[in-house]
């Protein structure tokens, strides 16, 4: 059954966590790996409701701890049967979000520490008129291109180059239309996808707290980050 949408906000936002995370080791599924007491899902959970802009909130929960996830979040939450690829899930919680919805937002419950005012400044982005809007940061590393063989072949210039995070906003007509032309397979950045339509992608500045949690030494950060006055805050006054 599904919930209510809240009248306080004008965005809807979806949140593939359907997947193992491998890369993380042995254990549960990546979105309900254990950080600080809980899991990486209930963080991100609690950062997005914070958001003032989001009014509905669908989670796309591994198909066998479905109910498990439901008794983990508020009841406002939407949770969903995630597909076999997080495009597939991405797909099925759309379809949970009610037509009032024109603006979308896909977030990564591996981000699970993004600021409110991340989820904000995205939505603000679309709400101004751009169809698909994603957060980025400069890249920091020298990038060198290599071969088959290992050799590097080139020094890339990076002051062109972005590191891209979620969550990734569109106007959901936009999003709705990349899905179905999609092709086969799993894509793991839905902006990849509306750009394969034409659509022209617009940056905003990203947070250095929306870190992606992908190994384990990932966790450990966050456990530190946790812990920290800042993040305790959510971000509020370093992020916005």
């Amino acid at each position: 059954m599904t919930a209510q949408p809240s009248p306080r906000g004008d965005v809807a936002v979806l949140v593939p966590a359907a997947g193992s995370g491998v890369r993380l080791g042995a254990g549960a599924p990546k979105a309900l790996r254990s950080v600080a007491g809980r899991s990486l899902l209930e963080h991100a959970v609690d950062r997005v409701l914070a958001a003032s802009s989001v009014g509905f909130l669908v989670i796309a929960a591994p198909p066998s701890d479905v109910d498990s996830v439901r008794s983990l979040l508020p009841p406002e939450v939407v949770v969903v049967s995630g597909g076999a690829t997080r495009q597939e899930s991405v797909a099925r919680a759309l379809a949970e979000v009610p037509e009032r919805y024109e603006i979308v937002l896909v977030h990564d419950a591996a981000r699970a520490l993004a600021p409110p005012s991340l989820v904000d400044s995205v939505a603000a982005a679309v709400r101004s008129g751009h169809d698909a809007v994603i957060p980025v940061l400069p890249v920091v590393d020298t990038v060198k291109a290599v071969d088959d063989a290992d050799l590097v072949v080139g020094t890339v210039d990076r002051s062109a180059l972005r590191a891209v995070q979620t969550p990734q906003g569109f106007r959901r007509a936009v999003l709705a239309k990349a899905h179905a032309a999609a092709p086969a397979g799993d894509v793991s950045d839905d902006a990849g996808l509306v750009e394969r339509l034409g659509v022209r992608v617009f940056c905003v500045p990203g947070s250095e707290l929306a870190l992606k949690i992908t190994r384990p030494f990932d966790l450990l950060v966050a456990e530190v980050l946790l812990g920290s006055a800042t993040l305790r805050a959510w971000g509020t006054s370093a992020e916005s």
